[in-house]
């Protein structure tokens, strides 16, 4: 159990669910794209075929398939679309494979493939090779962002904006600093303050205008979400009673248009803040850069994966401009052999040569005569290769189409020895070339905010009505009749104090029993608290006093004001300055005092659970405030 698993935890990690930092491709993402690449004649192909033709490389079904190649076409940089391939916006699902086509985009056909540098193994079934990783030229893995859930770890990389990135990756060329931000296919605002470069997370916006005092339009959907979703959360806080809405109206299109109609008393401005706070039309989006590199996982940053692509980028550029280099000097070397042969008559040497072997030895023997007019040392494969040269091209060689085409092979030469010199100014032009060229196509959709965060609080509606009655000793929103009415939103709490000494603080709760005889029923600050003076007997009627501030709390939780609630609070005083009280006693024969005054305003602040100060030596009968 324990070796299987461990295998299929690192299969479902590396060949499944985690990009490639390489090509930033999942396998199945790279198979449809190698398919694509062997198909393509330029013109469009049914999706269904493409799928068939990739189950040869991909083993996991023609779901798998159909699925990632919709979502890789709705990225639109690599694969272009024809016919309904769903909706980002309004969440509608792609039509079916039979009924719509793709090819590879330019884009891709420029920067995704080169045989000579893609390295390949055999498919699942050994039956034709497939590529490791695509030698990309882009930072796909920015580009597209990706999700993924493996064994034991997940993927949430966000897509950034085209320009934006081939532009970081100019300055980081050119050795200077850079910042890479999200953007969203669906547009909306974003919030990057906690972003972190890749590892932490972003809040995402809708994009909200009022439309007059009693309606709001939604222009734009966050990233995540999709019009069905967005209108069903608003509907879902309506019901609850965190927003007011008169009706929802979607006029989407090809562009978004959500109109919330508003009731009598509720304007646009109001209603925004609330939208923010109780729906989806604003998003925490996290993010976990976890890629494959080196065939292990890694987490990374999003300056991380752009420097490592950049330096591919480089080594890629400079690899091709080296095959470049090597195929011109061997088309230099095969037209000077060519040149020599000919011109100097070297074919002539062959008319007495009656056998294979000697007709091979008369050409070497005749070629190295002129050795000194070799670009390199001949070896014994450019035989054949003059041998094959056919005797029209002999009669009718042309000296200066010859000449001409030597100057152009020692231009490009030279061009490309200039460019592998200059390897990174070379590597710069390349992407401002295809900035230019291709990224007019994705300007910047999500614009980058600093969002002001919604209170709560502040923007809850008071709509729920609660009563206390004393006769039931019932409190709650459920309580009809009573004599304290309050109008409370879902945040806004209570402070219900009994005689006993026994206190909680509620919210609009239902229906909740509170013991005893409640001496103080009214709205709670937890913010500012409450600062009582508290004066009560014990079981053996010696009176205590207290100062107490009342803030910390559980929401329901009981408390006591008086230990063990062994007595019964005499009076309670909301004043700063409590003042004074007398305090009188039993009568007993022969006693000389019967009360007693104690100033309120000497007691010391004491906890909530605290004893307090005793107020006399003597059991007290009475306490009169204001002595």
């Amino acid at each position: 159990m324990r070796q299987n698993f461990v295998e299929y935890a690192s299969y479902v990690i590396v060949d499944r669910a985690i990009p490639d930092v390489r090509d930033g491709l999942k396998p199945v993402q790279r198979r449809i794209l190698a398919t694509l690449r062997a198909m393509d004649d330029g013109r469009f192909h049914k999706v269904a075929n493409v799928i068939g033709e990739t189950m040869k490389l991909h083993p996991h079904g023609d779901a798998s398939i159909g699925d990632a190649l919709v979502v890789l076409a709705n990225k639109e940089y690599l694969i272009e679309r024809q016919g309904n391939f769903g909706n980002l916006i309004t969440g509608h699902a792609a039509a079916a494979p039979r009924y719509t086509e793709c090819r590879l985009t330019p884009l891709a056909r420029e920067t995704l493939f080169n045989e000579a540098l893609t390295e390949t193994q055999p498919s699942y079934d050994g039956r034709r090779p497939e590529p490791v990783f695509l030698p990309s030229k882009l930072p796909l893995v920015l580009l597209l962002g990706a999700e993924g859930i493996a064994v034991g770890m997940s993927t949430r990389l966000l897509p950034h904006n085209f320009n934006e990135v081939l532009a970081a990756q100019v300055k980081w060329l050119e050795g200077k600093s850079f910042r890479l931000l999200p953007d969203f296919p669906q547009g909306g605002q974003v919030d990057v303050a906690e972003y972190d470069d890749g590892r932490g997370r972003v809040k995402v916006r809708a994009r909200i205008e009022p439309l007059g005092d009693k309606k709001v339009v939604i222009r734009e959907v966050p990233f995540g979400t999709t019009t069905e979703s967005l209108i069903a959360s608003i509907e879902g806080a309506a019901q609850k009673g965190k927003v007011k809405i008169a009706g929802i109206q979607d006029y989407t299109t090809d562009k978004v248009e959500i109109q919330v109609e508003l009731p009598r008393g509720v304007n646009a401005e109001e209603t925004i803040p609330a939208l923010f706070a109780y729906t989806d039309c604003e998003v925490s989006v996290s993010c976990a850069l976890t890629v494959i590199r080196d065939r292990r996982p890694a987490d990374l940053t999003v300056t991380d994966v752009l420097a490592y692509c950049t330096a591919r980028l480089r080594a890629q550029i400079k690899a091709e401009l080296e095959l470049e280099l090597a195929a011109l000097e061997d088309r230099r070397h095969g037209l000077t052999l060519e040149q020599i042969f000919i011109e100097q008559r070297v074919w002539k040497r062959l008319e007495g040569a009656r056998t294979d072997e000697a007709v091979r030895k008369e050409t070497w023997e005749g070629m190295h005569e002129h050795a000194a007019l070799f670009v390199r040392a001949m070896v014994e494969d450019d035989v054949p290769r003059l041998l094959k040269i056919p005797i029209r091209r002999i009669s009718a060689y042309d000296v200066e189409r010859y000449r001409s085409e030597m100057e152009e092979i020692r231009g490009r030469i030279a061009a490309a020895r200039r460019r592998l010199k200059n390897l990174t100014r070379t590597t710069i032009e390349w992407i401002e070339d295809i900035r230019k060229r291709y990224g007019k196509a994705w300007p910047r959709r999500t614009q980058v905010a600093t969002f002001e965060a919604v209170d709560k609080k502040t923007v809850a509606l008071q709509n729920i009505k609660v009563a206390y009655d004393p006769e039931s000793g019932f409190y709650g929103s459920q309580v009809r009749g009573g004599t304290l009415h309050f109008t409370l939103s879902e945040y806004d709490r209570v402070l219900l104090l009994s005689d006993d000494g026994s206190y909680r603080v509620l919210g609009p709760e239902e229906k909740v029993l509170i013991p005893g005889k409640v001496l103080l029923c009214e709205p709670f600050d937890p913010e500012a608290g409450v600062e009582l003076t508290v004066v009560y007997r014990d079981e053996r009627r010696y009176a205590f006093g207290k100062r107490v501030h009342i803030q910390r709390f559980v929401r329901g939780r009981e408390y006591e004001l008086i230990p063990g609630r062994k007595g019964k609070i005499d009076l309670l005083l909301r004043e700063p300055r409590p003042g004074k009280v007398r305090l009188h006693y039993q009568r007993k024969a022969r006693q000389r005092v019967n009360d007693s005054v104690f100033d309120l305003g000497t007691l010391a602040p004491t906890g909530t659970g605290a004893r307090g100060t005793r107020l006399a030596p003597k059991p007290v009968t009475r306490v009169q405030p204001g002595a």
